[in-house]
């Protein structure tokens, strides 16, 4: 009976995915302030770091606000991202602008820099939600993030963070072959913390995990880590996995809230540090994925006009995936784990795990 819910339910959402293409809504706008980072993590999709990052000019990022505003409505929720989003030095003044403006808006952070001062100031900056990674204990997190001190940091940052009333303080863990021993450990931590929420994602094949072949989880690790998280929200926690990928019967709607959707180009659009216009951020970035510039075009007329390739499903690119019985479930995965070279999925969990 549950599967059968689960079908009719998963076919009601394909046929809304499909509306959704031809009439995307735009519920989150993503800003990449900064490439730079004070981590140098192994997995980095963006290749982040101590460098010296293009950065779009305060102005501009006023302008986009009040363009924005003009012409959405309901207004995107912004989720600010870097690098370190807060390595930009006119952080609070692009934020607290946007929050005069009526914006709701979360980060993304590594945290090792969230002072009690920093948290007092997002909280007066608007922010409602933050999301923190924790990479395992504190000898994984340190060697994965590459940052001596950076698991100590950052559990000071949490700490700090949870003094005032945020709307959501989580914690956001890849799970590796290095640190998926390490779940239980880190789900007391997570309660000890008494963080808002924990949520679980694995090593995506992307960025610098492109070298990490023997960080990858195979099929008993996948297996393992739904099970366990399915177990943790059967007992009541509030532990879900990331967005990415479907999961067949068995795990959509048991792993987390509702069923696998790729939000790239429908509901999720972003501005790269240097301008660049495209769907989510973890996406390879070429050519044909990123849609046009700040700094030249107009951001409505190109999320009116172009993002084709993220409204258009991926399965129609593969042979294999069009001729799969789940495609329309699936839609041939996420645009983020697209090969796009060879038209094909880099993550499929068919014949692995379903």
């Amino acid at each position: 009976m549950e599967q059968i819910t689960k079908i009719s339910q998963l076919t009601e959402l394909a046929k809304y995915k499909d509306n959704l293409r031809k009439e995307p809504q735009l519920k989150f706008l993503f800003f990449e302030l900064t490439m730079n980072c004070n981590e140098r993590c192994l997995h980095c999709g963006s290749y982040c770091g101590d460098i010296k990052s293009e950065e779009i000019p305060v102005q501009k990022y006023y302008k986009l606000l009040d363009k924005v505003k003009q012409d959405f409505s309901p207004l995107p929720m912004l989720c600010i991202t870097g690098g370190e989003p807060l390595l930009r030095k006119d952080f609070f003044d692009i934020m607290s602008y946007a929050h005069k403006l009526g914006y709701k808006w979360g980060m993304t952070s590594n945290a090792t820099l969230i002072s009690n001062d920093i948290a007092k100031r997002l909280k007066e900056s608007g922010m409602s939600t933050i999301s923190v990674s924790i990479d395992g204990l504190e000898k994984t997190h340190d060697s994965f993030r590459r940052t001596n001190g950076g698991f100590k940091k950052a559990i000071d940052g949490i700490k700090n963070l949870l003094k005032y009333d945020f709307s959501e303080v989580q914690v956001t863990t890849v799970v590796t072959k290095k640190n998926i021993d390490e779940l239980d450990d880190l789900f007391e931590l997570m309660k000890e913390l008494d963080v808002d929420s924990w949520r679980v994602i694995n090593l995506e094949p992307i960025g610098r995990a492109l070298l990490l072949d023997d960080y990858m989880l195979d099929k008993q690790d996948y297996i393992r880590m739904f099970d366990f998280i399915r177990t943790k929200r059967n007992e009541g926690y509030p532990l879900t996995y990331g967005c990415t990928h479907y999961l067949g019967l068995e795990y959509e709607k048991a792993v987390r809230d509702w069923y696998f959707i790729c939000a790239a180009g429908v509901y999720t659009a972003s501005i790269m540090a240097n301008g660049d216009i495209g769907a989510c951020l973890d996406i390879e970035r070429r050519s044909e994925t990123i849609q046009g510039n700040i700094l030249k075009d107009d951001f409505t007329d190109i999320w009116k006009n172009r993002f084709r390739i993220f409204r258009t499903p991926l399965y129609n690119k593969n042979e294999k995936c069009s001729h799969c019985d789940s495609k329309y479930f699936c839609g041939g995965g996420s645009y983020h784990s697209w090969d796009y070279s060879n038209n094909q999925p880099l993550v499929c969990f068919k014949d692995m795990i379903f």
